[in-house]
């Protein structure tokens, strides 16, 4: 028998206590997000809990509640003796729709929504395959909301700057393709900012096309238009100057089919810009990563499920920089420039030249 240490396995217990609460946090601050209720703390002077829940419109008793879970979690404080609750500014800054793009409260809906598949997931573990996108009900509205913040928020003064250049060709005008497109919030952004520029979204599922093709209507963008298509039948030649990808390459059932299919839409002269996690391709690569276990569960449960579930790769949300460069290479590609920007550091910004 091995003797164990006892400190050591003392240490490790408390870390799994730590986990159990940090857990139960991600999953309340997920419904003070979706509830409005950091927002309205934080247009709050110190309140009761019935002042809160008037505020904002909510049930006083479930109320109450997620204040106890906030205020043993640290998140907000309480005066035990006038028994009123506050939002500390310095924890607004990370939880309200007015801190975006740091709104970190935006990211934990993925506990909660991952945790839907769990069921599905343990029987993939036992039986192999995967976990189709019609599970997921309310990915695309998390996703779209998360990559507003990193991406959207950021196209202009930011991302589309990686490439020399590029702002002024779009201004001219030219074709650009976003493959992945979801509900087309870049795109939007794009097309409202450039309407000389004749902008296609591609994306797989029907309902996130819908979304975006109403939205196009309503702000009457006529240089902007969505199809449902699979990324792994691009049939196009030649007919883009600017193709992109946002975090959309790892979680398709062929990136290689749809890696050659971007090659081959680009003009000679195109650029693709990939945005994609920014990781080692190998485990002990990211021992430091710091949101490591995070990415690898969201991989699991989603990003690697969704794949092998249309009998794809499984590359998963950590396929990491080193096989990254490796496919493009075999896809076509000669020339590729990886840009980190300060305001994430989830992802990497993959600049390839076709020539």
């Amino acid at each position: 028998m091995q003797t164990l240490d006892q400190t050591k396995a003392e240490a490790f217990a408390e870390r799994m206590l730590d986990v159990l609460n940090s857990g139960a946090i991600a999953l309340m601050t997920s419904i003070g997000h979706r509830t409005g209720l950091f927002d309205t703390l934080a247009n709050l002077p110190p309140s009761t809990s019935q002042q809160i829940a008037d505020a904002a419109g909510l049930n006083e008793r479930y109320v109450r509640e997620w204040l106890g879970a906030m205020v043993t979690g640290r998140v907000v404080d309480y005066d035990a003796i006038a028994k009123l609750y506050s939002l500390p500014p310095e924890h607004a800054a990370f939880l309200t729709r007015a801190a975006s793009p740091n709104n970190i409260a935006v990211t934990t809906q993925f506990i909660p929504l991952l945790s839907t598949v769990e069921d599905q997931a343990i029987e993939c573990f036992h039986k192999g395959g995967g976990i189709p996108y019609s599970a997921y009900q309310r990915f695309h509205q998390v996703m779209a909301e998360d990559s507003g913040q990193t991406v959207v928020a950021a196209l202009e003064e930011a991302i589309l700057p990686l490439v020399p250049g590029l702002s002024n060709a779009l201004e001219q005008g030219i074709d650009v393709l976003d493959v992945g497109c979801g509900s087309g919030r870049a795109l939007k952004e794009m097309a409202q900012r450039f309407p000389k520029s004749r902008f296609t979204g591609y994306d797989f599922s029907q309902e996130a096309i819908a979304i975006a093709q109403s939205a196009a209507i309503e702000q009457g963008l006529a240089n902007l238009q969505f199809h449902v298509k699979d990324a792994a039948k691009l049939d196009e030649v030649e007919q883009y100057d600017l193709i992109c990808t946002f975090d959309a390459v790892h979680d398709q059932a062929k990136p290689d089919a749809m890696l050659r299919g971007i090659y081959q839409a680009l003009r000679p002269d195109g650029i693709y810009l990939m945005q994609d996690i920014r990781a080692s391709s190998h485990v002990d690569g990211n021992l430091d990563h710091p949101i490591a276990p995070f990415l690898y569960t969201i991989s699991c449960l989603h990003c690697m499920s969704v794949s092998l579930a249309a009998d794809g790769m499984g590359l998963g949300a950590v396929w990491g920089e080193e096989k990254a460069l490796e496919m493009l290479k075999e896809a076509g590609f000669s020339r590729v420039e990886i840009n980190r920007l300060d305001h994430d550091f989830v992802n990497n910004y993959y600049i390839v030249m076709k020539n």
